[in-house]
């Protein structure tokens, strides 16, 4: 069918369930490595510790999006996977914080990612689904811009609750998570739910072109096995354009992990000089942290708004490349630097990097697509992102132990290398529905 175009008022409202989507994230990236460490965990555990995160999204992401193709109801194709997706993770994070051993905690990552998982990947194919293609770009990084708005105030609200509003100390005791870690955690199930909730509640979905036919095909598409074979099937017949991304995102997706995963840490132990886990200069140290996700968060938001213009001026590849550039640049900055103040600066490049790898590359690949399978074939994308985040789960902490002597500063200059061979490896993919970079005064302003 051919879709019309959309207000910006209704794409507003189809991608504010992103907003609290990325609050759980950011609260989960800001904070998991350091409640590993309250509970007792080491730098070198904390990789497999990790390892929920990447494998539920490897299981649940072609499934959900294999189903939600199949999927027509009274709440429509995707919203009923927004959801279910949305009520498991608000009790996910009303648990985490309560955690009182390390491996409850793992156990709970474990629930909260696959429940992420199950509302994040239709919101993906949302934006395929309702938009025609001269507005996925916009579409995708108003995504971008909820992603950024979400993970500004996530991030920062331990740091808020313990200096502005003094709801808890600043040391922790011993294998204890704390009481701004824990409120924070509380605020985010409630976010998640409400906005997820308002895009459900004011975006309403297309039917199939035939219902009947549509049926029949979900009748012949049951059962196990035969959806095991259509995701075979699937992978086996992916475009070009998505193959050479997968290169793209898997190089990126191993900076940013190496990020995640020590950046809080680093700053504790080596900007801020903390000496254990117990010291309240590591508490602080982790809640400036969360404050530096805060600002690429914020820098995300920003640029997510004029994304969609320079994208059309310098093109989607060209654009890309140099956004991954810059988080290079910012994550190689922070080996030197000791002010607190300038690791902002640093941020402030990944925050650039972080608004397009969120919405270029989906919007590139959304063009090549069939739209018959959209959501499996977003499922399937996200094995670019989660395999090289397994891989680094399973083989970082023995690098980290053996090559790195557990510096954890050093594993987050590492990502910067990453970030560079992911800006390269973006100019061999073919942008197969890219309009020609248009001149700088012919492109209309982005709302």
């Amino acid at each position: 069918m051919d879709k019309p175009r959309l207000r910006f008022w209704q794409i507003w409202n189809m991608s504010f369930g992103f907003f609290g989507i990325q609050f759980g994230w950011g609260l989960q990236m800001a904070n998991m490595s350091a409640i590993y460490e309250y509970l007792g965990a080491r730098p070198d555990q904390i990789p497999i510790l990790w390892l929920a995160a990447p494998l539920t999204g490897l299981i649940v992401q072609p499934i959900i999006g294999h189903m939600s193709d199949h999927t027509w109801g009274r709440l429509g194709r995707r919203r009923p996977y927004f959801l279910a997706g949305a009520l498991l993770s608000s009790l996910a994070l009303l648990l985490m914080p309560n955690s009182s051993t390390l491996w409850m905690a793992a156990g709970l990552l474990w629930i909260l990612d696959a429940s992420i998982n199950i509302s994040m990947e239709p919101f993906r194919a949302f934006v395929a689904d309702l938009l025609p293609e001269e507005q996925r770009t916009r579409g995708f990084a108003m995504q971008s811009l909820f992603i950024g708005l979400g993970a500004v105030i996530a991030s920062a609200l331990p740091f808020i609750l313990t200096n502005w509003l003094h709801a808890g100390s600043a040391g922790a005791a011993l294998h204890t998570i704390p009481a701004p870690v824990r409120f924070s955690f509380y605020a985010g199930a409630a976010v998640f739910f409400a906005a997820v909730l308002w895009s459900i509640l004011t975006t309403k979905e297309y039917p199939p072109d035939d219902l009947e036919e549509f049926r029949k095909a979900k009748a012949r598409h049951s059962g196990v096995w035969e959806n095991g074979r259509e995701i075979l099937r699937a992978m086996g017949a992916m475009p070009d354009t998505m193959r050479q991304l997968a290169w793209v995102q898997i190089c990126t997706w191993l900076g940013l992990f190496c990020m995640w995963l020590y950046f809080p840490v680093a700053v504790a132990r080596n900007v801020f000089g903390a000496p254990s886990e117990t010291s309240p200069l590591y508490t602080a140290g982790v809640e400036w942290a969360g404050l530096c996700f805060a600002m690429y968060s914020v820098v995300c938001f920003l640029f997510s708004g004029p994304l969609p213009g320079l994208a059309a001026r310098l093109g989607r590849k060209t654009m890309h490349s140099l956004c991954l550039l810059c988080g290079a640049v910012g994550l190689l900055s922070v080996a030197v630097i000791h002010d607190k103040w300038l690791l902002l600066l640093s941020m402030t490049g990944v925050g650039i990097a972080w608004a397009s790898t969120l919405s270029m590359p989906y919007a590139i690949l959304a063009g090549c697509l069939p739209v018959k399978q959209v959501g499996i074939y977003m499922g399937i994308f996200n094995f670019s992102i989660v395999l090289p985040e397994i891989a680094a789960s399973l083989g970082f902490g023995w690098f980290m132990n053996h090559v790195l002597n557990n510096n954890r500063l050093a594993a987050v200059v590492a990502g910067s290398v990453f970030l560079l061979l992911a800006a390269v490896l973006m100019q061999r993919v073919k942008d197969c529905t890219a309009p020609a970079p248009a001149a700088w005064t012919t492109v209309p302003a982005t709302p």
